[in-house]
């Protein structure tokens, strides 16, 4: 007997719960990681929807080159290199987001990422059915399911929350800020006056804050007065670029080019016209409105940083009376010409407190690119280490070969049943469909993140990296799953077309819910994590229905590819729409942007109106 003789069996709970896992973390990493890390780095919401829905990109034409898989290898070697290049491709993010073009390289090798991730995921569905049996597949598809949604809040929670950790512990002693309002202060504002620089011990960075106690009267003021304060702190700020544009630019940086046609006749037009009818304007307010006082508070750098080194100082409200906001200087970037200058904090009270009362702020200052680095240098190991894994773990099956040349007709016989798809009753009701059932969270999923992670002034909730890692990655993912199993219980229940138009009605229920969010800015973050399990919850409830009319019409002989295209018209739309949503957002705001959103839940409607469904298709029947 051989010793090389290699087991075309395993334990399949030896093998299936990593392989799933390792196929969502790629896809979670691309989709929404790459969002908020861009987020976090400066770039603007219209380049992070345009550029990160580009890289849907392979899994709308992941159908055109699945035969590859078939006809090349096998789907075991296809599993370990493509997850050797999925860390290859998570290490150059690593290496390239401290680079000074690290846009343009990151998003390079995300894109390398994302056709690894699409050809893994050929491959590893390919042999979940070559190396188990009829019964082993039934019963392991929960399992599957389950352990790419504990990938999903692996991405979404866990992640982020290791790179909000890096974040705090990367960069300089945090500060407190803290704030007393009383009645029997002065009503006089003025701006602090910084001492002179000092010399500081070598490596001895730290923040200075002048005053260390800001101190507010409830007396209020006109609104014209601060107005005037307001314009006085972010024209300081910004002249001296505390405060910068979301792609960092530096001001006198922009280089003039000459408009194109679709610049002069299309764009610029159109969002003219957004802008008039549906932008945020400034209010106009009578001179003799009053609103609450405020106070101002400097920040300063103790020493000079490296050349072309930033340290950002982020503020958020800490503890105390959410009555006293932050009005002026919640993200302040100081580098080498700035940072023997004051940035300049302008805080503010509501008009309608009258008592004693105070609060405390916290700024933390983090080296976001070496955080995101070591995030990501950690996924790089992890899938060194599933490669190796599999490599030795995952079964020999029989079936599992590559085609013999005189089999490589196959390629006809794909296109065959690539059109075949295109032949069915309907097609055109099938594919709005496809293309339309996820119009508003194709626009919504890519401004979720950079909402809650926006300034409350910008009509963002102001919250941190971490908290939106536990929001959505707890929180949103428990609610997200339990959706899903409820609404596969239901659908096996009652039948796909008898709860279709509930799940509709369930999946559109996200739009209503970051309405209510931006229209309110709820300060508690438990209101925050309400509405978003109530949002995920109707979600995962609602994409039962996509997924199962999927399965509807892959039914026959050609099935897996009738799948796979169907996947693909789903990314699709999904990226389409994504990619104007960020652009769309910067010229209206928030509030404009998801009553929009709420706007597209017709289109996704209408085809579910229209669409045919067996009655009994999706139905547990009693077996004998």
């Amino acid at each position: 007997m051989s010793l090389n003789v290699k087991p075309t069996r395993r334990n399949p709970w030896s093998w299936i719960p990593t392989l799933y896992f390792a196929e969502g973390i790629p896809y979670v990493v691309v989709m929404t990681v790459a969002v908020i890390m861009y987020k976090r780095l400066g770039i603007s919401n219209t380049d992070i929807a345009l550029y990160t829905s580009w890289l849907y990109l392979p899994w709308v034409i992941k159908p055109l080159w699945s035969p590859i898989v078939d006809l090349l290898k096998t789907k075991r070697w296809w599993i370990v290199v493509m997850q050797l290049l999925i860390g290859a491709g998570l290490g150059g993010v690593a290496l390239s987001i401290q680079a000074p073009a690290f846009f343009k390289i990151t998003l390079i090798f995300f894109w390398l990422l994302a056709f690894s991730s699409a050809t893994h995921d050929i491959a590893a569905d390919g042999f979940y059915m070559l190396g188990l049996d009829k019964h082993e597949q039934a019963y392991f598809v929960g399992i599957r399911s389950t352990f790419y949604r504990v990938a999903m809040i692996t991405g979404q929670g866990l992640l982020i929350i290791l790179a909000g950790f890096f974040e705090t512990r990367t960069g300089l002693p945090p500060i407190e800020l803290k704030t007393l309002v009383n009645p029997a202060y002065s009503n006089h504002i003025e701006l602090p006056a910084a001492p002179a620089v000092t010399p500081e011990a070598k490596g001895n960075y730290h923040f200075n804050v002048f005053p260390e106690q800001a101190k507010l009267s409830t007396q209020n003021i006109p609104e014209g007065r601060l107005d005037s304060i307001k314009t006085i702190v972010s024209t300081h700020n910004r002249s001296l670029n505390f405060i910068q544009s979301d792609n960092g630019a530096k001001k006198g940086q922009e280089t003039k080019e000459q408009p194109t046609w679709w610049s002069q006749n299309v764009a610029t037009p159109l969002t003219s016209f957004l802008k008039e009818k549906f932008g945020v304007h400034n209010k106009v307010v009578a001179k003799e409105s009053m609103t609450g006082n405020v106070a101002v508070v400097a920040i300063r750098l103790s020493q000079k940083p490296a050349p072309g080194k930033k340290m950002i100082l982020n503020l958020k409200h800490k503890k105390g009376d959410n009555s006293i906001k932050l009005v002026e200087g919640e993200r302040l970037v100081f580098d080498e010409n700035n940072w023997d200058k004051p940035a300049y904090v302008l805080l503010q009270t509501d008009s309608k407190l009258q008592q004693p009362t105070e609060a405390s702020f916290v700024g933390t200052s983090g080296n976001l690119q070496l955080a995101w680095s070591f995030t990501f240098f950690i996924l790089a190991g992890l899938f060194v280490v599933f490669c190796f894994y599999h490599k030795f773990r995952l079964p020999y099956p029989t079936s599992d070969h590559a085609v013999n040349s005189a089999e490589k007709n196959l390629f006809k016989e794909f296109f065959a049943t690539f059109g075949s798809f295109f032949h069915r009753k309907h097609i055109g009701v099938i594919l709005a469909f496809l293309l339309l059932y996820r119009l508003g969270e194709s626009q919504l999923v890519k401004m979720a993140s950079p909402f809650m992670l926006d300034t409350r002034n910008a009509g963002g909730l102001g919250l941190t990296t971490g908290d939106v890692g536990l929001i959505y990655g707890t929180v949103g993912i428990i609610a997200l799953t339990i959706g899903g199993i409820i609404g596969g219980i239901v659908a096996s229940r009652k039948g796909l077309k008898s709860s279709l138009l509930w799940m509709v009605a369930a999946i559109n229920v996200s739009p209503l819910v970051y309405t209510f969010l931006a229209y309110t800015q709820p300060q508690s973050q438990l209101t925050v994590a309400s509405c978003v399990a109530i949002e995920q919850f109707c979600y995962g409830f609602g994409y039962t229905a996509y997924t199962l009319y999927m399965i509807y019409i892959a039914e026959g002989e050609n099935k897996t590819a009738h799948f796979a295209i169907a996947t693909g018209f789903m990314a699709l739309g999904m990226m389409l729409p994504g990619m104007f949503s960020g652009w769309l957002q910067d010229i209206i705001g928030y509030k404009s942007f998801f009553v929009w959103v709420i706007i597209c839940i017709i289109p996704g409607i209408l085809p579910s109106l229209l669409v045919k469904i067996d009655p009994e298709f999706g139905k547990k029947k009693a077996e004998k």
